[in-house]
């Protein structure tokens, strides 16, 4: 018989996990909510970690300070569907691994690469988006011209410390000088003053020089070097919030949200269906 005495706060749990759990075709052994999505609905209020220096997905432009990209949206459907107020917490590649695990926002939504060391320490949904590796040098450059180029003796390739480009390029690089950049320091101001001669990037950062910087020329690989899954991620120990963020990601990817924002940020060609 019905249970009277169920909140609505506990059907709507239980309603969210349901199709969760519908989402990833097969029975969940626990029947709660789980404590990520209590506390938001309990709150009503999800915080999500975003990078606001990732172009096309997260950008908080310097100006204005208005926020912009593919997943500002679909960050802000995922509150609507939760019927909760969407909360951001600045993030970076870096810090993303302890803001989670430590609580300072619910799941992070920024193109996140699905990379082995954080599979060690986080969970994430199935993939959305994915990426290869590109490179950006100024146009005229008598350093770099073309792929091979790179990876040559003298030559100072920057990375973003803290991306998936980092550990890739550093087992890539047989002899060129791989330089991390952190910030405040940013990669096209090293390449402009003349301290690296080619950064590495992936598609949605690239559109962002291409889209604003005339003296910007885009490199491509002549064949894939290292496409990488995105995704986005929860700390672990919550399955039931995992399955709720996935079944969100399923949504979108059949429902049309994923490819119409992926359309007005020029991200098409890098979506998963």
């Amino acid at each position: 018989m019905p249970d009277r005495r169920l909140t609505s706060f506990t059907r709507r749990a239980a309603a969210l996990l349901a199709a969760a759990v519908s989402a990833w075709g097969f029975a969940c052994p626990a029947a709660q909510a789980g404590p990520v999505l209590e506390r938001v609905l309990g709150q009503r209020s999800v915080r999500v970690c975003i990078w606001p220096d990732y172009y096309g997905i997260t950008y908080r432009h310097p100006r204005t300070g208005t926020l912009s990209g593919l997943d500002i949206e679909l960050s802000a459907a995922f509150a609507a569907d939760l019927g909760v107020k969407l909360q951001y917490v600045d993030s970076s590649f870096p810090s993303l691994v302890p803001d989670l695990v430590e609580g300072r926002c619910d799941v992070a939504m920024f193109a996140v690469g699905i990379l082995p060391q954080r599979k060690e320490a986080l969970r994430f949904t199935r993939p959305y988006l994915q990426s290869d590796i590109f490179a950006i040098t100024t146009k005229g450059s008598s350093t770099v011209r073309q792929w091979a180029d790179i990876d040559q003796a003298g030559v100072a390739v920057g990375v973003q410390a803290g991306t998936f480009m980092e550990p890739v390029m550093a087992e890539r690089l047989k002899r060129a000088r791989m330089v991390s950049i952190k910030p405040p320091a940013t990669r096209e101001r090293e390449l402009e003053a003349g301290r690296i001669d080619v950064f590495m990037t992936d598609y949605p950062y690239s559109r962002r020089l291409l889209d604003n910087a005339d003296w910007a020329q885009l490199i491509s690989p002549p064949q894939p070097f290292h496409v990488l899954p995105y995704a986005y991620a929860v700390r672990p120990g919550d399955d039931a919030w995992l399955s709720t963020v996935d079944a969100f990601v399923q949504r979108v990817q059949q429902d049309g949200r994923l490819e119409a924002a992926a359309r007005r940020h020029g991200l098409l060609p890098i979506i998963l269906r």
